[in-house]
């Protein structure tokens, strides 16, 4: 019987015989490590826009490195925690690209996350609430397809939207 892992049931048969198979020479911990160190790098409270498109480069080169030298050890004929691993690291790259296109497309300073180039002469977060009142969702296109992102307005009836200042 074949085992195949809750966490990567999205992954076909052909994937996970393709991860198994390639016998590289990078641990998925070292991987992962990399994919995290960019995402604090690039992407976490305080960001830029030339940050996050290296970002998207470094990412791109995350996910090569992922798909081409990649070493998990094992078979998938029993429980296999390195291939569990290998499939939520694969799925962290491609949520990491996500979130950084989705940081790219936000052109303002809003919540926890700070644009450098959109701040108040006081050095506040400036929001944009004309353009960015909304939640939204990326739609997955299938591989190689740019993702479609949904919204929805926001409608704010008890609450008036307005310029926050922490001084």
């Amino acid at each position: 019987m074949t085992w195949y892992p809750l966490i990567i049931r999205s992954f076909s048969k052909r994937s996970i015989q393709k991860i198994l198979s390639i016998n590289g020479s990078s641990t998925v911990d070292e991987i992962h490590k990399e994919l995290g160190k960019i995402m604090w790098d690039y992407c976490g409270m305080s960001r830029t826009a030339q940050g996050l498109s290296d970002a998207r480069e470094k990412i791109q080169a995350v996910k090569q490195q992922f798909w081409n030298d990649v070493k998990v050890l094992g078979t998938n004929d029993e429980l296999n925690m390195s291939l569990e691993k290998a499939g939520r690291v694969a799925d962290f790259i491609e949520l990491g690209a996500l979130m950084i296109e989705d940081a790219l497309h936000r052109n303002e300073s809003c919540g926890g996350h700070f644009r450098e180039e959109y701040q108040t002469e006081e050095g506040e977060a400036l929001r944009d609430d004309e353009h960015f009142a909304y939640v939204g969702a990326w739609e997955y296109q299938g591989e190689g397809n740019q993702e479609v992102q949904n919204k929805e307005q926001l409608q704010f009836e008890n609450v008036k939207l307005s310029q926050r200042s922490y001084k």
